[in-house]
């Protein structure tokens, strides 16, 4: 059983990735935190395999959050999916060695956020 963590601060991209995902994938669980910390609390009752983590959020924004979502989840995958598209961005989530993908939230990007998921 797949388990993806949708970590956003929008509740409507939060349910947006959920329907998107179950979609395609009825059998995986999905689980969401709405900050950083939150994302990291999740963490105490719930191992993903996807995380999808957006960039800016009150509190710990996405960035901040990879190190300790990778310390306790090091086989997890992790998407930053952002609207904030800029190459600083998308170099400092290569450095951290995780996926870049961008908003909008649509079913096409879903998909291609599980596709390279499903390669690894």
């Amino acid at each position: 059983m797949t388990t993806v963590l949708v970590v956003d601060d929008s509740k409507v991209s939060r349910l947006l990735s959920r329907q998107f995902i179950l979609n395609r994938h009825p059998d995986w669980t999905i689980a969401e935190a709405a900050s950083g910390e939150e994302a990291i609390d999740k963490l105490q009752t719930v191992t993903p395999d996807l995380v999808l983590l957006d960039l800016n959020m009150p509190g710990m924004g996405g960035l901040a959050a990879v190190d300790k979502i990778q310390a306790k989840c090091p086989a997890a995958h992790i998407t930053l999916l952002t609207a904030n598209v800029q190459d600083a961005t998308r170099e400092k989530a290569k450095a951290l060695g995780i996926e870049f993908a961008e908003k909008p939230i649509t079913e096409a990007c879903i998909d291609g956020i599980i596709t390279v998921f499903k390669k690894q």
